[in-house]
């Protein structure tokens, strides 16, 4: 399995590991890293703990929707990739979500817990991969990538 689920003080519900492993099963087929060594862990927590880590690692004193964690470099990862360099098992990195933020957020936008759940692990996703949205030209390079695996997915707006 390339991704390993955890839950802290969220509710355990089949419906998210179904959302996760559909979507996170698309965007390692999308980059061709299906047959990898590489997995992500996926923490779904409540606010309060997605705070405390925030404030931790980034030292923002909020509670967000998803923070990543990469264990790769863009250029370290790209490397391994083109060498298949699949020898040892590798974390990709740590997605941390807030569920209750998810749910907050998909009745903000209008559109469904799983469109929202998903979206947030792509856009995870793809920072784990060394992809960014901070400068307008790499926000054109990633945000195509987030729409395309959603639209595969057909897990519209």
């Amino acid at each position: 399995m390339f991704f390993e689920l955890v839950y802290k003080d969220v509710e355990e519900k089949k419906e998210y590991k179904e959302v996760i492993e559909k979507v996170l099963t698309k965007c390692f087929e999308e980059e061709k890293l299906e047959n990898s060594n590489l997995y992500i862990t996926v923490t779904l927590t409540n606010p309060e703990n997605i705070r405390k880590i925030n404030k931790e690692y980034r030292n923002i004193d909020r509670a967000t929707d998803v923070l990543s964690f990469p264990m790769f470099e863009k250029d370290e990862l790209e490397e391994k990739i083109e060498k298949k360099d699949y020898e040892h098992i590798d974390v990709l990195g740590d997605l941390v979500i807030s569920i209750e933020k998810v749910q907050e957020q998909a009745k903000e936008y209008g559109h469904s817990f799983e469109r929202e759940l998903s979206y947030m692990l792509v856009h995870g996703f793809y920072h784990l991969m060394g992809y960014d949205h901070i400068k307008e030209e790499d926000k054109k390079k990633m945000r195509p990538k987030e729409e395309k695996i959603l639209n595969d997915l057909k897990i519209l707006r």
